[in-house]
């Protein structure tokens, strides 16, 4: 199938796919001429890697379990790319979390002073602190 067909097929644009096929994510693309030909193997390389980018993986980090002259994934190597990518995830959560306890703290302090927090400058002494969270 052409590339039309195969854009189709996974709904990546011509441009995206002829991307993927310059980093070596799609092995090696057989011509008929000056035309790309693509397999199965190739809708379903593409699904995969669409697929992955839409669950936040970049094209660098597939590229390490992708690339290569097999036309089949390094699933072990997904697998770890996953659980990695969980883990960074649990930790973005943690961190908003801490954000969301100090400013629900630092907003309890606004509200607790009198006036109801509308004239902090005047009418309370409480400055409350700033949130300090790295933003990794």
């Amino acid at each position: 199938m052409f590339i039309g067909e195969i854009s189709q097929l996974t709904g990546a644009s011509p441009k995206a796919i002829r991307h993927y096929e310059s980093l070596g994510l799609l092995g090696k693309v057989t011509r008929a001429g000056s035309y790309r030909v693509y397999s199965g193997n190739d809708v379903r390389q593409v699904s995969l890697i669409r697929q992955a980018q839409t669950l936040g993986f970049r094209l660098s980090e597939l590229r390490v379990v992708l690339q290569g002259d097999s036309n089949e994934p390094d699933w072990e190597g997904l697998s770890q790319q996953i659980e990695h990518k969980r883990e960074s995830i649990k930790n973005e959560i943690d961190r908003l979390r801490i954000l969301d306890a100090q400013l629900d703290r630092i907003n309890l302090e606004i509200r607790s002073c009198p006036g109801g927090g509308q004239s902090i400058g005047e009418a309370c002494d409480v400055v409350p602190a700033l949130p300090t969270v790295k933003t990794s």
